[in-house]
């Protein structure tokens, strides 16, 4: 059975650093930007896709898309939103190739089991619930919950990689809160989910 890790589990040990070999052939600015986030790729693929040979493969085939495009992409209102954008569209045509659904909500919700004890099992089936409702979010408000409360990075470092506004990740956090409030028939309040 493939291995599943995801929320604070799937923790990328050995980063694909740019080979020193490499780094001196390599913008200097594209280096930097792999390090900084080729983890956080990383964790996000692996949630969406469920397996982590598929969100390496997925990252690797991204940066090496941004390397090809790097002067390009330098040029754009946003070089983090455009490298998100390109993620996403490699994860959603990795996806269509699987032929499934993101792997989101059974990811999440295995590595809450296997955290968990016997007593937790009513917690385990709410948090599925709430697996279900976030995924149907729309997809910004879907990327920051993911990255801000199942992946556990801060308001700053969610904006740096989606290339928006701190203020604006509060404000998608707020929008699902809202959203997940309805779907779910209780108040869903940010931070409730982060802690667990």
């Amino acid at each position: 059975m493939e291995e599943r890790m995801s929320e604070g589990e799937f923790d990328p040990s050995g980063d694909r650093a740019v080979s020193s070999e490499l780094a001196g052939v390599l913008p200097v600015e594209f280096c930097a930007f792999h390090s900084q986030h080729h983890r956080a790729y990383l964790r996000y693929a692996h949630l969406q896709l469920g397996s982590r040979q598929d969100a390496e493969d997925v990252v690797d085939d991204v940066f090496t898309f941004l390397l090809k495009v790097w002067s390009q992409a330098l040029k754009e209102a946003s070089l983090h939103g455009f490298a998100w954008a390109v993620l996403r569209e490699h994860l959603a045509r990795r996806l269509a190739l699987l032929g499934r659904p993101a792997a989101m909500v059974e990811t999440a919700w295995f590595a809450a089991l296997r955290r968990g004890s016997r007593h937790r099992t009513e917690l385990l089936e709410a948090k599925l619930g709430l697996y279900a409702a976030i995924a149907c979010l729309p997809e910004r408000h879907y990327d920051v919950v993911l990255l801000a409360y199942l992946l556990g990075y801060d308001n700053a470092a969610v904006g740096r990689m989606l290339g928006i506004s701190p203020a604006a990740v509060r404000s998608h956090i707020r929008g699902a809160s809202r959203i997940l409030s309805q779907k779910l028939g209780a108040d869903w309040a940010p931070g409730e989910e982060k802690g667990q």
